[in-house]
């Protein structure tokens, strides 16, 4: 069979210089300062506390999370976050924590950058047309989408999924355009590893993406036999079952039931943490997404579906040309498939905006051939980002109604430090250009408003990551180091009200975590003396291993419930909201007593998932 390949096929020479100028970009949106902050509750600790201990003790098969097995995710970003917390000294370059945790999501969405440019300049999908600039800018688009600078610089497995997963379905596609120029297996390893970083979704998004292409192709026999199906779900098989058949051997019917019953299949079929939102919340996430060039993307999305309605007498391009309409099929895969889920969140769009990036570069190309829809999509990007900058510049008719009750002055806070008010300005530049550029034949002009954007990484989201830092995280830091140099010897940790996993990572000492309920108080005393947790078990208040008193870290909003109060706490110290105590156990247990006469029950051995 005779290859189908670009009349203009450029060498990776002729691309080198375009895969500097992204990697540049991406290592100053996606490193630099990546570990000048904390660690956000609630999920990155958690992450970043597993992978610390799988350094520490050496058991690299089960993620473990404050003395409790962590089955919510596969090994692979575990593996990755605990070789940076394997270095000797890391303490010392890495106080936070933070360089170690989010490194394997920044360089992870920086080498799906690497290859979306280079996909782009190796397959031009302009007419035989090798631009340095479209894949600059589809890597750019990418890397500057709302959704990709905040889980690109956190410590979670969401990146991680979404480079695996997209690089994957990259090397599909370039098989597809160029069977004997590109490599069969690669595609799959990469499969293999997104596999092991989210389980079994990696598969359903990547099946749907081919299904979906190999249907509007007409050629689904031909596209499986390119793709060597057999072969590549066997790589899949070798690389990743072999963790998940270890880790049922040793932890047998709770990791059956919990990554595969709760995390997977219960989540997908029920509404799992309160996290139920309607049929149509994607739609609005893929909006958000893609800001300010939404218009851009639903014009492409509107040119598919007008050919794919065509049935018959749609227009199948040639192989090496087809990347729009590839893009397109993944992106509605994505969508399909998280829109029928039960549980939705806005990290689970991550996966579509790689595509997404794609029909927005293209949509100013021939791939678009309607200039009315062109014309339309780029005066209403002007239009939209003058009603974000009017919206941003009168924000004190709505920035009262921020109110988090962990960061009492928010508002004021972010009124003082002009940060909405220097939004407005990016908003207004980009206005701007779009007016000066939109009667001008400018190729790549598209590439221009990316500039405004990419300022305000440095004058509005990092200043915003160090504003919240500031409120949020460090009362938490704060109130840990006051933990640890006044704890005595056995003196268990406890945390009330807001269950802060951070309080974990930075003491690095089992916490006793419980919410705000009589119930939850009634636990707390239960739970010193009888639970029992991998490497920590409770103790009585009396023997040679007991303590008399307990440390409790507590917020305002449970301080003022009456069963806390009266029970004369030694305060040790105030952080934000936080209050931290040295308690009596003794006066506790009679409170927990009290509660019990009244009929309070204890509930902390009922199964809870999500169990700090």
């Amino acid at each position: 069979m005779k290859s189908l390949t670009n009349s203009f096929s450029p060498t990776f020479k002729q691309r080198r210089r375009g895969l500097f100028c992204i990697l540049f970009i991406g290592l100053i949106l996606f490193v630099w300062q990546l570990g000048a902050t904390g660690l956000v509750d609630e999920t990155p600790p958690l992450f970043a506390a597993a992978s610390r201990a799988m350094a520490e003790t050496g058991n690299w098969l089960t993620p473990q999370v404050n003395g409790l097995p962590r089955f919510d995710k596969p090994p692979l970003v575990y593996w990755l976050m605990g070789l940076g917390f394997s270095i000797p000294g890391n303490i010392s370059w890495d106080p936070l924590g933070t360089w170690a945790a989010r490194l394997p999501s920044a360089l992870s969405i920086i080498f799906l950058m690497l290859v979306l440019g280079d996909t782009m300049m190796k397959y031009p999908q302009e007419e035989n047309n090798f631009n340095r600039r479209t894949a600059v800018l589809t890597a750019l688009v990418f890397a500057l989408s709302p959704l990709v600078i905040i889980w690109g610089r956190i410590a979670v497995s969401d990146a991680l999924l979404c480079s695996t997963l997209g690089i994957c379905l990259l090397l599909k596609w370039r098989r597809f355009a160029n069977p004997e120029g590109e490599v069969w297996w690669l595609s799959w390893i990469f499969l293999s590893l997104a596999v092991l970083t989210k389980g079994p979704v990696a598969l359903v998004l990547s099946a749907l993406t081919i299904l979906f292409f190999a249907f509007f192709q007409n050629n689904l026999l031909g596209i499986l036999q390119t793709f060597r199906v057999i072969p590549g779900l066997f790589i899949v098989f070798i690389i990743s079952f072999p963790w998940y058949l270890i880790e049922l051997l040793i932890e047998g019917k709770p990791f059956l039931d919990s990554f595969f019953g709760y995390h997977n299949l219960q989540r997908f079929t029920s509404v799992v943490n309160s996290h139920g939102e309607p049929w149509w919340f994607f739609l609005i996430v893929l909006c958000i997404a893609s800001l300010p060039f939404t218009p851009f993307l639903f014009i492409s999305i509107w040119t598919n579906l007008c050919n794919i309605s065509k049935l018959s007498r749609r227009v199948i391009k040639k192989p090496e040309k087809s990347l729009f309409e590839f893009s397109f099929f993944w992106f509605i895969a994505v969508f399909v498939f998280f829109t029928i889920s039960a549980t939705k969140l806005p990290s689970y769009w991550l996966p579509a905006t790689p595509a997404a990036s794609v029909l927005i570069a293209l949509s100013l190309t021939s791939n678009v051939k309607d200039e009315f829809l062109k014309s339309l999509a780029w005066k209403f990007t002007i239009f939209l980002s003058i009603l974000f900058a009017l919206f941003l510049f009168y924000s004190k008719l709505w920035i009262q109604f921020l109110n988090d009750p962990e960061i009492p002055n928010f508002s004021e806070e972010l009124t003082n430090s002009f940060l909405i008010e220097k939004a407005g300005f990016i908003f207004l530049l980009i206005a701007v250009l779009g007016i000066i550029f939109s009667s001008r034949k400018i190729y790549g002009k598209l590439l221009i408003l990316q500039i405004p954007i990419f300022l305000s990484h440095f004058l509005i989201v990092l200043p915003t990551f160090d504003l919240a830092d500031r409120l949020r995280q460090l009362p938490l830091r704060l109130a840990s180091e006051l933990l640890l140099d006044s704890q005595k010897r056995n003196e268990p940790l406890v945390m009330v009200g807001a269950m802060k996993p951070s309080i974990h990572f930075y003491t690095n000492e089992v916490i006793v975590f419980e919410g705000r309920s009589k119930n939850a108080f009634v636990n707390v005393s239960d739970r010193l003396k009888n639970e029992q947790r991998r490497g920590w078990k409770g103790r009585p208040i009396y023997g040679s291993n007991g303590s008399e008193t307990t440390l409790l870290l507590i917020d305002k909003i449970s301080v003022k419930k009456s069963y806390w109060q009266g029970l004369n706490p030694q305060v040790l110290g105030d952080f934000g909201v936080y209050s931290v105590w040295r308690l009596d156990r003794e006066t506790l247990e009679r409170r927990a007593r009290f509660l019990k006469r009244e009929g309070v029950i204890s509930t902390w051995k009922d199964p809870r998932p999500e169990r700090f």
